[in-house]
């Protein structure tokens, strides 16, 4: 199965030196939606619709679906070298 990634919509922040609060603050979404597109869960159409105006883009230029388990993968514990 597919998970959505927004990756692509945190690369068009940095390019336009635009923080997330700001981007929540242009689209009115919740601090809780925010959360969960930070988390890569799936949100609302509407609020996706409210990116794409206010960034003056389209949803393949925010989000796409890629194979689940490859947006967030564990981070790497490192042993600590005494």
């Amino acid at each position: 199965m597919k998970q959505v990634s927004y990756k692509k919509l945190w690369h068009i922040l940095i390019d336009r030196n635009m923080r997330k609060i700001e981007l929540k603050e242009a689209t009115g979404m919740s601090s809780s939606t925010l959360a969960r597109m930070v988390s890569g869960q799936t949100v609302n159409v509407e609020v996706l619709l409210r990116i794409c105006t206010a960034l003056d883009c389209d949803f393949g230029d925010i989000m796409e679906a890629v194979p689940e388990g490859t947006e967030n993968p564990p981070k790497k514990r490192f042993k600590k070298i005494s």
